[in-house]
């Protein structure tokens, strides 16, 4: 009797330390907090149906599919806002506001918040890749490949494709949009936000105003002893800085903790020691990502207005993205890891940005050499500086081009399937967005697009 007591006992002190030390709140917060956000953001910036967004988008996720029945959601129209709880648990709300889209609100902190309307707009450089009707693909093959893009799984996990663009030669030759989505629709890129900030980067070193071999500037990393001022901006782009930022997806990682449960996103990331000597160890991180954007902001003007001006006129105007919100945390730094919303059209203009190596309407917007350098694989890895690379030897890599996709390709890659490709010697951009839940979500699907499409612009030849 005593040895069955005493084993419950211990039981019970492993159960309780496990609680202490993994902190499973803190996970459940973040999934409370991607609710709000996101529900919030499909709703008032896409125009979407918020419970077609949580059915479609969040209740398949590993992990959340097993708290999903117990999520409650509120969606005020009235106020913009949205509120989620876990039955009625850790309640977290995200606050929609015009022109910056959503943000969490944490307590009493200073939101961050101004009027985009009178912001002057400068003329785009890049010439119009389609008129306003959507353009349906003459070429047989063509069309057979968006129907094979938007081929729906008969049982869960489904694919969920919601639009796909073609460009070649600078013009739209083929696109198509599942219902609800059209031309104009801002749909999420979710991590293909990363590429956006490594064209503002390249905007400022070609300006003269950042180098990406220097040191990044980070005051609170420049002590005499501190291990983390030899960090270069250029190993954050790469996410080989060496610092304890790796992101799992689990809800536990500083990524995912920034981003649901920090006001100050960047002012958490900064605080990370580093766990191994900069460029000699590669891990996904978000939240490096995210210190980039900061440094941006702080390059520029040091809040969201200058933050905002300079990349609605020196990126989103000239390349004539019209359809575009880049969401901030509290205190104004665009989330420049995750949260830009662009149609799929705008997304197709960014990458045309990339395919001619940053010259647009005969002006160079990025330095000679950018997109190579930002398509160049870090410590052996597929992942470049902001975009992932067909070159090199990793394993997917090799895959890809077994497929027949060109080494020159380089993509942007978001959750759930959303995806670029940069073809320079296809003269090719192909956008396919999704709420996909397949495996890899569907890459495999993406590929078939690419590997079909070049068929077809082959044929004749």
């Amino acid at each position: 009797m005593k040895l069955r007591v005493i084993r419950r006992l211990l039981i019970a002190v492993v159960v309780i330390g496990a609680c202490v030390w993994f902190r499973p709140d803190r996970a459940l917060k973040v999934a409370i907090g991607t609710t709000a956000h996101d529900l919030c953001s499909e709703t008032f910036v896409s125009g979407l149906d918020p419970d077609q967004t949580f059915a479609e988008s969040l209740k398949p996720r590993p992990g959340y599919r097993w708290i999903a029945g117990g999520m409650r959601y509120s969606v005020d129209r009235a106020h913009r806002e949205v509120r989620a709880s876990l039955l009625g648990a850790w309640p977290k709300r995200a606050l929609f506001r015009e022109g910056l889209g959503c943000v969490l609100v944490h307590g009493d902190e200073a939101i961050a918040s101004l009027s985009l309307a009178a912001m002057p707009h400068t003329a785009a450089l890049l010439p119009g890749i389609a008129g306003e009707a959507i353009v349906e693909p003459t070429d047989p093959k063509l069309k057979a490949a968006l129907d094979a893009v938007f081929v729906e799984t008969d049982q869960p996990p489904h694919r969920q494709v919601k639009a796909a663009v073609i460009v070649h030669d600078g013009q739209v030759i083929a696109e198509r949009y599942a219902p609800g989505y059209g031309i104009t629709t801002p749909i999420l890129g979710f991590s293909m936000t990363k590429s956006v900030t490594n064209a503002l980067v390249g905007i400022l070193v070609q300006q003269g105003r950042l180098k990406v071999d220097a040191p990044a500037p980070i005051a609170s990393w420049q002590g005499a002893t501190d291990p983390r001022r030899a960090i270069t901006l250029e190993q954050l782009m790469r996410m080989d800085s060496g610092l304890a930022l790796d992101e799992t997806g689990s809800g536990f990682d500083p990524s995912n903790l920034m981003f649901y449960d920090e006001p100050d996103m960047a002012g958490y990331a900064q605080r990370a020691q580093t766990v191994a000597p900069p460029a000699t160890r590669w891990a996904y991180s978000s939240a490096s990502t995210h210190l980039v954007s900061r440094i941006v902001r702080d390059a520029v003007g040091g809040d969201a207005a200058p933050t905002q001006r300079f990349a609605f006129n020196e990126l989103f105007d000239r390349l004539g993205m019209r359809h575009v919100t880049f969401e901030t945390d509290a205190t104004g730094t665009p989330i420049g890891a995750h949260y830009l919303f662009a149609s799929a059209r705008d997304w197709a203009r960014f990458g045309s940005l990339y395919l001619n190596d940053g010259v647009v309407g005969g002006q160079r917007v990025l330095p000679a050499g950018w997109a190579a350098w930002s398509s160049s694989p870090t410590l052996g890895t597929q992942y470049g500086a902001g975009w992932w690379t067909n070159r090199g030897d990793d394993e997917a890599v090799r895959h890809r081009r077994r497929l027949g996709i060109p080494a020159d390709a380089f993509f942007a890659f978001g959750n759930l399937g959303q995806r670029i490709a940069v073809i320079p010697s296809e003269q090719l951009v192909i956008v396919r967005m999704a709420r996909a839940h397949t495996k890899y979500n569907d890459q495999a699907g993406f590929e078939r697009l690419i590997v079909d499409t070049i068929a077809a612009l082959h044929v004749g030849r």
